[in-house]
């Protein structure tokens, strides 16, 4: 198969889909991978890192026209919807919930896609959200350090334990991957540190690994209210399901909270759990609401990109040669967990949770192979 590599156009995302240790494995299975030059740039990998790893390196054009199987990392932007067709494949973080515009565009067009934050393993997790959930987390942590400083708009608090000032609250709203991943680094700096979740079992492993500065509370109203009042950070990690209109954290909510503290929303869901998030940009990320700091990037991984794309490429590898080497029906019906992640196929929308949010028809995945 012919697996292009592109550049991403998102303004401030420098990640890139396959690295060149990534790209050998994918030449070595029999597949032609073309990466268009520079795609690596923003990660430090250059043309001749991809070209010494078996890669044709080619402009956009090329890429596109001559790929059978678009490798990405993040949704298509308008300029790149010409290149759906009902013979490609489509392979990244689709998002297509959020992105009406571009679920009509891979409907219309017929291409058979796979959103990586949709593919499960058999435990139920998300295998290809776990290694930017990390880092998105971490990074949270340290956009809240930075914002803090009173250089930059903030209470000139030092997220950290300090002998003769009280040590820092941090609350953060759910225990997985982002959540842990926040908590590690705000423990680290000797924070007082609040884990507000549903699930106990998963909470006393994870107590285990953290150390005694973080305590763990299940989430309720009650809890949630004191983490409110007490907290000099509330850093949210929870997806909030995309059809729901209600929301954990209220505008209402804000005015418990002390002056000077802030809000990093890392899951980043328009008026999702936290009804005052709207996403913003690494280039303009911060904004007030209610007196409140509000940080809400939606691709902070992104900051981090060599360490991204490599955990990244390393994740989704195993899945793209499944595609790659089998074709795209056959890896679906062999995998269903895979199968999870399909989003749409000749001109059909698998994806049960976009056809609840946009009100739109859906077709059962596992109905769909039976017959196509």
């Amino acid at each position: 198969m012919k697996i292009g590599v592109l550049k991403e156009i998102k303004p401030n995302e420098y990640r890139v889909a396959a690295v060149p240790a990534t790209v050998m494995e994918m030449v070595r299975h029999g597949h032609t991978v073309y990466v268009e030059s520079g795609a690596g740039v923003g990660s430090g990998f250059s043309d001749a890192a991809y070209a010494e790893a078996g890669a044709i390196i080619a402009d956009a054009e090329t890429v596109w026209s001559e790929a059978d199987l678009y490798y990405k990392v993040k949704e298509l932007f308008p300029q790149e919807y010409k290149w759906m067709a009902k013979d490609k494949i489509l392979v990244t973080y689709i998002h297509s919930n959020a992105h009406p515009e571009e679920t009509d565009v891979l409907l219309e067009s017929g291409v058979a896609a796979v959103a990586y934050e949709d593919v499960e393993d058999a435990q139920g997790r998300f295998p290809l959200l776990r290694p930017m959930s990390e880092l998105a987390g971490k990074g949270g942590f340290l956009a809240a350090l930075h914002y803090a400083q009173s250089v930059h708009g903030g209470s000139g608090m030092l997220l950290a334990n300090v002998a003769g000032v009280d040590a820092p609250v941090i609350s953060i709203i759910g225990g997985g991957n982002v959540g842990l991943g926040a908590a590690e680094l705000a423990a680290a700096f000797g924070n007082t540190v609040r884990i507000l979740d549903v699930n106990m079992d998963a909470m006393l492993e994870s107590k285990k690994y953290l150390p005694g500065n973080v305590s763990f509370l299940i989430s309720n109203r009650a809890n949630l209210e004191k983490c409110l009042r007490e907290s000099d950070v509330l850093i949210n990690c929870i997806l909030w399901p995309k059809h729901r209109k209600d929301h954990l954290v209220y505008r209402e909510d804000l005015k418990m909270m002390k002056e000077g503290a802030m809000i990093i929303d890392v899951a980043c869901d328009d008026e999702g759990a936290i009804e005052t998030c709207r996403s913003t940009t690494h280039d303009d990320p911060v904004y007030r609401e209610e007196g409140i700091l509000h940080y809400c990037v939606d691709n902070i991984p992104s900051a981090f990109s060599r360490t991204a794309s490599v955990t990244l490429a390393n994740a989704t590898l195993p899945y793209v040669l499944q595609i790659a080497d089998k074709g795209f029906k056959k890896a679906m019906e062999d995998n269903h967990l895979l199968r999870k992640g399909m989003t749409c196929y000749g001109g059909k929308l698998t994806l049960k949770e976009t056809a609840l949010k946009q009100d739109r028809v859906w077709t059962d995945p596992n109905e769909l192979i039976k017959v196509w």
